[in-house]
């Protein structure tokens, strides 16, 4: 690798910009940019930072999509020593206002363009929000806001630029509160450029990779996509959303050499044989995260792949990349499961009394190394419950390591269905049922039960003019040979599922849902 650990992305910067200056670090719609032309670009919003009065631990919210600016913007910001908080594009009014309260955000950068006015978001929840000083649109003028271009073309100053450590503060992730409010994960250098630093040399990405992330750059994993191109100076391809009837063109558009991407990015593709050898041909690693990953379909994946590998990557705002495949891996343990443990980490299994679990058997994971978050934002009650005392942090998943290390992830312990006391995990139903021609997405949830407390409900969305029944399901599970009180009970089919903009199904809404219909 051409940079050293313990580091910062100015230093990451400096250096490609020094070494490789005509090397392109940015790609996409709005044409390539160098090293040599990202730092002055990036030289120049740090000034206007600067001149806004944003240095050291203020922190700067950012909603944009995976596009230019974002990279400018999350570069600007480190180089002013400030703390970058991530906004999802969906976000409007009210979550924005909470998100912001809770970091204290001076400064937020977001889209002022006729189809998305976040701005407008911002600025009709200001008065709430004491602490912010500066809305600062991308796109079209509008009064209360300053203009992003007027900070993009600030004269740049030498002496703006603020020379941090690797312990510093440099990131602020939000959890994706799929069960629960959002919760502010800080990060420090160190943490998170040296866990990413491991894994561009794991995942075999160098200077002369291109790397596309169909994840947004706003979560933790398109972000990580980021980090690790910047480690090996690297081309970072932008995709500035994700749309199913585009994603194939984009892929054949940018001939990545690394694709990061959610099941679902793939699931329609697949599901349409809309996959071709011609297509992934330059493709050397296709990453499938963010949510449970069906082996049906990473099999898919792989089998289109003629000089590359499907891996599986797990991980989470509060330590990055906890585990993953390497391309080197044999295919049964690439498709079907998240790989080992990242470099320096270490990762355990629990039963229900707190006993570490012995190779194959499931329990509670827990994980600790370096990359490892030190705790919440202003949420000490919640930090103090999620670690043990010799520093094990619990996630929340439930996982089982074989004897060579190899994790599969195989629920979460909140999403156990409990019917008549008895629990189950609904993931092994799911991998049935989605690898069933028909089906495009599931999930299975609980639905309230007077009797039993709980029975499953089956979610799914199908490919156009298919069908699918219950009785179908079942007759599958039958030949799986799945016990019968694993069964779901109903089949509801929608034309989507609810998604976090992570791609993680929310599995209260369908319930909600579920429940409604059922009045209904």
């Amino acid at each position: 690798m051409p940079i050293d650990e313990d580091q910062t992305l100015t230093e990451w910067l400096t250096h490609h910009a020094s070494v490789t200056p005509d090397a392109i670090a940015l790609n996409g719609e709005a044409g390539p940019t160098t090293y040599g032309e990202l730092a002055v670009q990036v030289g120049k919003v740090a000034s206007g930072l600067a001149n806004l009065g944003i240095g050291r631990g203020d922190v700067v919210g950012v909603q944009l999509p995976n596009i230019q600016a974002f990279v400018i913007s999350f570069l600007a910001v480190a180089a002013r020593g400030a703390v970058f908080q991530t906004l999802h594009m969906p976000y409007r009014s009210n979550e924005l206002r909470g998100l912001l309260a809770d970091a204290g955000a001076k400064a937020v950068i977001v889209t002022n363009v006729p189809s998305q006015s976040r701005a407008e978001d911002v600025l009709s929840v200001s008065s709430e929000l004491p602490k912010l000083q500066h809305v600062i649109a991308l796109g079209e003028p509008l009064d209360g806001c300053l203009s992003f271009a007027d900070l993009a073309s600030t004269d740049a100053k030498a002496e703006d630029v603020i020379r941090s450590s690797p312990s510093d503060r440099y990131l602020l992730l939000y959890t994706s509160g799929t069960t629960a409010g959002p919760k502010g994960v800080p990060h420090v250098y160190s943490r998170f450029l040296n866990n990413a630093h491991a894994a561009a040399h794991e995942m075999q990405i160098g200077p002369d990779a291109r790397v596309m992330s169909l994840a947004p750059m706003s979560h933790l994993y398109g972000l990580f996509t980021l980090h690790m191109a910047l480690a090996a100076g690297a081309s970072q391809h932008l995709v500035a959303a994700f749309h199913p009837d585009r994603v194939l063109d984009d892929i054949r558009t940018a001939q990545p050499s690394h694709i990061y991407a959610a099941p679902a990015h793939f699931a329609a593709a697949v599901a349409n044989d809309a996959l071709d050898e011609s297509l992934l041909k330059t493709t050397q690693l296709v990453c499938l995260s963010g949510s449970a990953v069906p082996p049906a379909l990473a099999k898919a994946v792989d089998d289109k792949m003629p000089n590359g590998s499907v891996v599986q990557l797990w991980g989470m705002s509060e330590l990055q990349a906890g585990c993953y495949g390497r391309p080197d891996d044999p295919v049964e343990t690439r498709v079907a499961s998240c790989g080992r443990a990242s470099p320096r980490t270490e990762l355990r299994v629990l039963n229900e009394e707190g006993v570490a679990q012995p190779a194959d058997q499931e329990g509670s994971l827990e994980v600790r190394g370096p990359s490892v978050f030190d705790g919440y934002l202003n949420r000490a009650a919640e930090t103090s419950a999620s670690f043990s005392q010799d520093g094990w942090f619990a996630t929340g998943d439930l996982a089982v390591i074989d004897v060579q290390g190899f994790v599969r992830i195989t629920g979460r312990t909140k999403e156990l269905i409990n019917r008549g006391g008895v629990k189950y995990n609904p993931i092994e139903i799911e991998k049935i049922v989605f690898a069933l021609k028909p089906v495009t997405n599931c999930a299975v949830v609980p639905m309230p039960d007077p009797i039993l407390g709980e029975r499953a409900c089956l979610c799914v969305t199908l490919a156009p003019d298919k069908t699918l029944t219950l009785d179908d399901v079942t007759q599958e599970l039958n030949r799986a040979g799945i016990a019968k009180y694993k069964w779901p009970e109903r089949i509801e089919v929608f034309d989507e599922l609810p998604m976090t903009p992570t791609k993680k199904v929310i599995r209260s809404k369908l319930t909600a849902e579920i429940t409604h219909r059922k009045e209904d």
